[in-house]
């Protein structure tokens, strides 16, 4: 089996040891890494080449890396995104999630772990990126690749995680998912989710695709046990 190229990271990051320690480290981790000092050259190096996951920071000198988080999510939506910021503002967080990104580090960080937030990423970026895009699921018009959902015209965001939980059901469509599942598919056990956790994203998505959230039809709750997509609500494009 041939070998898996390493995964081009985008790291923009304005102070100058932990840039440099950081994209050392990355590189040394196998990953091919672009260390961009400021938006400008962050916009600069998007321009020029593709990126599996940016890796931001928020405070940076010529402006927001949230901004910049917005951008590369709209024009380059296969591309994870993980904020890290020395700022432990819950509307900070709030707002990245929003955005759709992967996840969000606070300086100080144990390098392991950030690493396992880079691979966690890159696994649900490749899952979405992979098989099947565009679905109807329900009454959403839904692409995995861009992490969009369109419903009566008006398109929403899907998060990373709201994205990988729904192809996975898709994928799945017509049998019971387990929490633990989905847990271990969409999530990873590092990062301590909940079964909860599951039940709060189902609810999201069932915003999306049922017709009455109260009263689902399309993803259906299989009690003591997980959820079930199904299969009749789902049309290929």
């Amino acid at each position: 089996m041939a070998e898996r190229p390493p995964r081009r990271l985008l790291v923009v990051e304005d102070e100058g040891n932990l840039g440099q320690t950081l994209s050392e480290r990355l590189t040394r981790a196998g990953h091919e890494v672009v260390w961009a000092r400021s938006v400008a050259a962050a916009r600069e190096e998007l321009a020029r080449q593709r990126f599996d996951l940016a890796l931001l920071d928020i405070g940076l000198g010529d402006g927001s890396g949230l901004s910049l988080g917005e951008l590369i999510h709209a024009k380059c939506p296969g591309t994870a995104i993980i904020f890290l910021t020395a700022m432990g503002d819950p509307a900070h967080r709030i707002k990245g999630l929003e955005i759709g990104a992967e996840d969000y580090v606070v300086k100080p960080f144990h390098f392991q772990e950030l690493l396992l937030r880079i691979e966690n990423g890159l696994r649900r970026a490749r899952f979405c990126e992979s098989g099947l895009d565009r679905v109807r699921v329900g009454r959403a018009d839904v692409s995995f690749q861009k992490h969009e959902a369109t419903v009566d015209g008006q398109t929403t965001r899907l998060g990373a995680r709201e994205a990988a939980l729904l192809k996975l059901l898709v994928e799945r469509r017509g049998a019971v998912v387990s929490r633990d599942v989905i847990l271990d598919e969409v999530w990873s056990r590092d990062e301590y989710p909940t079964p909860r956790t599951v039940d709060n994203f189902i609810l999201k998505l069932r915003r999306l695709v049922e017709r009455v959230p109260d009263e689902p039809t399309v993803i259906r709750s299989v009690r003591g046990i997980g959820y079930q997509l199904d299969a009749a609500s789902v049309k290929e494009a």
